[in-house]
Formats: structure tokens, C-alpha cells, sequence
């Protein structure tokens, strides 16, 4: 089987239109990993991904009356690219079926190569589905994104640049697996010229079909898939996949949503490009391998799939890959509703950097803080827990739970009752380790911290949304205070948006 590939491969009619994309060394991450890590780098193609190899090769083999009659695909995005790419290159009317789910710049990206969009369904498979119907009424030929040994094979024209490329010894390639089409071609070209090569292939948690296929023996359909990383969003891997995957593939390997993210910021890091989350799959899973074997000293090779994401998706990103990389914990809080008390929890955290601190006043007896912390070494989770409940302080350790990190952080506040005297300012200040300990302890115990906002966003002025209890008598004295405190602020307390969300409903008159 593997020696038919490699023929097929070598045969491959894939750079009329790819590129020999370069194999980079990733300096950061191999100091980081203590390990010789490369990436190859698919998201340089003309269609930012590697998906166009195994559409041409396709298409460049049909028989000339096949592709007459036009083609048909369904793809959530980078293999509908390459199928319209080769299509149009080789004068072939091309059809694409896309998820509903699919991206824009991925949806706009196929329109502009002159191919027609048909939209349909919530998933790759319901957009299949579709297509296999509308091929049969229309007498059109589908191009399989994964399951066909043309496409297969252009796929795996990856692995004879890789070895081309690296001056020395592989000891493992990390392949991102959605329906298997890129790990076949790979794995199939590896196992058979380079055996004591490791293919490793890396699928998100939510979107484990081949893993799954493995465990059983034969391809499972999944109830369903996340689609986070939705260019690997396959509920059933191909028949063809995952024979060979079954025979080539040494594991599969699988990783979270904030290993995916924390995979794109260590791409960005080293070369400043952004991947899609499927094309950091392959550096999400090296990284979860080096640390389950504790390797050192070896040559490893992630393929960065590709780079076709939306820009509104990096904020989700940027926001999971400091938890990705075990940076940063987050935690639910239990304080007594005093003065001071803000000042008292920080100083019990010590010279660590915030990265978050939500609270609104709930009672009179106790405030429930949602706090994000800076973790510096492997032992800081250990050193925290021990500090807070050194304290007194009641703590639920949130970095885990998916809710929290969607929706609770982001809801912490609210309106409520009995709430008197209460100021509403915006501040600014110097951004460095220990900056919110201080601007706490300058604003000391005098007065009531009822809401309080901030999240460390990486500039270089904190931002922080505070409520202060002030009675009327104390107006003055805390005017004279905010100006001597020597940071920017903006009063808000008139700031119709706090009327209608912030302030009690009997206030808000």
C-alpha cells in the first residue's frame, strides 16, 4: 500500500499551481521545548493552506470529458479554495457546498476564484451530504476533500519536501487530522521509505473522529463535532484515511481548545504570521507530546495547516492562549464586604500579575471576585491556593470550566438593591508587576470598593472601572483625595449606560 503511494506522490501534478513551501525553524519554541522544532509552512500557499495540492492533482487526473461536465465539492473552506484554484486553472466549472458555519474570509476568498458557493447545513457533513445529491441530479463530479487516492496523494508531496528540506534525523512530524487526507499522504510516504520516523496526528478534544475510528477499529460517525477549529470539524473519518492511518500512524493525539490557541500564539511568536486554529494543531499536539515524554534534543516537525481565520476570531484566541499555555489561572474569590478588603486580598496574592479582577457588590456580609492570575513557574498554582487559604480565603479554581471562561467572567456585575452613596469612576495607570496592589493600597480603606473592573490587556495603562462608597459629607475630602492619588480617572457616575445596567433598579429614577 505505502509503495503505491509513494509512486503516486512522486507523480503528483501539484506545482502548476503549489509552492515548495519553506521548512522554518521556530527558534522560540525550540528553546523553549529544549527540542529542534520546525514548521512547515502550508499557510504560504496561495490560497493559505495546503489543501490545493491534493484538489489539483485531482482534477489534473480526470479525463478530459469528466472535467467538461463540471465539479462539485463541499468543504468548510480551505478545500473548497483548493478545488476552485484548480479549476479555474484548468477551465473546470467548479460547484462548492459550504457550511452555513463556515468563516467569511473562507466563503469570499472561493467566490473571488470564480466558483459558485452554495450554502448549506451546519456542518461539513451536512454540506456533503448535499452536495453528493445535487452531483448525482446535475451529472457533476465530486471531489472528495480526503477520502481518494488522487487527493491523498498531492497531500503527501508535503513529506517528500519535508525530507528534501531537513539537513538531519526526524524523530517525529505532528499532522493535523480532520478527515485524514493530510496524514495519509504523509504517514503513507513516511512509513515507507523513513519507518522509524513518528507520524503523529493531533485532533482537537471536540472533534475526535479518527481517534475514535482507531479505538474501534473501523470509522465511527460522532454525534457531533465542535467547530472551533472547524477546518477539522469531520464527524467520520474516510474509509481510505483511515486504512492507512490504521497501518502508518503511530497515535493520535488530542488537545483542547486552549492548547489550539496557545499553538497560534507560538506561531505568531516565531514567524509574526497567525494560523487558523486547525493549522496550530500540529504545534498544540508537539507541545502536549514533548511534555507526556519529557523529550529533549530532537528534531521535530509540526505542519502549520494553514491561515485562513477571521479577524474577529482573534480576540477568542488571544483571550484561551494564556490559559493554553498553563500562564494564567483563574479563580472565584470569597472576601468579606468591608473596607479594605481589596487591598487585604491583594496583598495576600503578592507581587503577582493580575490579569483580571471582576466584582460588584452582593451583600453586606461577604463579595464573590472573579480573579485571573499570572502563573511564573509550574509550582505558582500550588503557591496561590496555599496563600488564599493561608488567608482565609474561600477559592474555586475556574481555569477548567468552560462556562466560566464563555460567559461568567464576562457577567459578573449587575444591578442591585440597598446600594448607597456609590461613585463610579474610570482610572488609568502605569502598567507593570504589582501596579494593582498599589493603586489599591493608595486608595486604602476609607471607603467601600463596591465594582470593580480590570482586565490586563498587554498595554501600557492598566484600565480599571471602580465603584467607591462615598457619603455626602466625604464629597470633598474624596475629590482631594482622587486628584493627590496622581492617576488619570473620568468620573462615570452620570454615564447613562451605568444608570441602566449598573445601578439598583430603585436608584435608577
Amino acid at each position: 500500500m505505502t509503495r503505491e503511494y509513494v509512486e503516486r506522490i512522486l507523480k503528483s501534478k501539484v506545482y502548476d499551481v503549489a509552492e515548495e513551501s519553506p521548512l522554518e525553524r521556530a527558534a522560540l519554541l525550540s528553546q523553549r521545548l529544549q527540542n529542534d522544532v520546525w514548521l512547515k509552512r502550508e499557510d504560504l500557499q496561495s490560497v493559505f493552506s495546503f489543501k490545493l495540492r491534493g484538489a489539483y492533482n485531482k482534477l489534473a487526473n480526470l479525463p478530459p470529458e469528466v472535467r467538461a461536465r463540471g465539479v462539485l465539492a463541499a468543504s468548510a473552506g480551505n478545500h473548497a479554495q483548493g478545488v476552485a484554484l484548480a479549476a479555474r486553472k484548468l477551465g473546470v466549472r467548479a460547484t462548492i457546498v459550504m457550511p452555513t458555519t463556515t468563516p467569511d474570509i473562507k466563503v469570499d476568498a472561493v467566490r473571488r476564484l470564480d466558483a459558485r458557493v452554495i450554502l448549506h447545513g451546519i456542518s461539513f457533513d451536512e454540506a456533503r451530504d448535499h452536495a453528493v445529491i445535487l452531483g448525482r441530479d446535475r451529472g457533476l463530479t465530486f471531489i472528495h476533500p480526503f477520502d481518494d487516492v488522487d487527493v491523498i496523494a498531492g497531500q503527501g508531496t508535503i513529506a517528500m519536501e519535508i525530507f528534501r528540506q531537513h539537513p538531519g534525523p526526524i524523530h517525529a512530524i505532528f499532522v493535523a487530522i480532520g478527515g485524514g487526507g493530510l496524514i495519509g499522504g504523509i504517514a503513507a510516504y513516511v512509513k515507507a521509505l523513513w519507518p522509524e520516523v513518528r507520524v503523529i496526528g493531533v485532533e482537537p478534544e471536540e472533534s475526535a473522529s479518527m481517534h475514535a475510528a482507531l479505538a474501534a477499529g473501523h470509522p465511527v460517525r460522532l454525534d457531533g463535532v465542535g467547530l472551533f477549529a472547524d477546518g477539522v470539524a469531520v464527524r467520520e473519518v474516510g474509509q481510505e484515511t483511515y486504512r492507512i492511518a490504521a497501518s502508518c500512524v503511530d497515535e493520535v493525539i488530542l488537545v483542547s481548545t486552549d492548547e489550539l490557541c496557545a499553538g497560534v500564539k507560538d506561531i505568531f511568536d516565531d514567524t509574526r504570521s497567525i494560523a487558523e486554529p486547525s493549522g496550530a494543531l500540529g504545534v498544540a499536539g508537539l507541545k502536549r507530546y514533548v511534555d507526556r515524554e519529557g523529550l529533549k534534543g530532537q528534531s521535530l516537525i509540526a505542519i502549520d495547516g494553514g491561515a485562513n481565520v477571521n479577524f474577529d476570531r482573534l480576540r477568542h484566541i488571544a483571550e484561551r492562549a494564556e490559559i493554553g499555555e498553563a500562564r494564567e489561572i483563574l479563580l472565584g474569590v470569597t472576601i468579606p464586604e468591608r473596607p479594605g478588603s481589596f487591598h487585604r486580598f491583594c496583598q495576600c496574592i503578592g507581587q503577582r500579575s493580575v490579569t483580571e479582577f471582576n466584582y460588584r457588590y452582593a451583600s453586606s456580609d461577604e463579595a464573590h471576585v472573579f480573579v485571573g492570575l499570572e502563573l511564573r513557574t509550574p509550582d505558582d498554582r500550588a503557591a496561590i491556593f496555599s496563600a488564599l487559604e493561608t488567608g482565609g480565603y474561600p477559592v474555586i479554581d475556574m481555569t477548567n470550566n468552560e462556562m466560566a471562561k464563555l460567559h461568567v467572567r464576562y457577567m459578573v456585575g449587575g444591578r442591585v438593591r440597598g446600594l448607597v452613596d456609590e461613585r463610579l469612576l474610570r482610572f488609568e495607570f502605569p502598567e507593570r508587576p504589582g501596579a494593582l496592589l498599589r493603586f489599591l493600597a493608595q486608595m486604602g480603606g476609607r471607603w467601600n470598593i463596591s465594582l470593580f473592573h480590570y482586565r490586563n490587556h498587554g498595554s501600557a495603562y492598566g484600565r480599571v472601572l471602580a465603584g467607591v462608597q462615598v457619603p455626602a459629607i466625604d464629597q470633598t475630602v474624596f475629590g482631594t483625595f482622587l486628584e493627590q492619588l496622581g492617576y488619570r480617572y473620568r468620573d462615570e457616575t452620570e454615564n447613562p449606560d451605568y444608570r441602566l445596567f449598573l445601578m439598583g433598579p430603585e436608584d435608577n429614577v
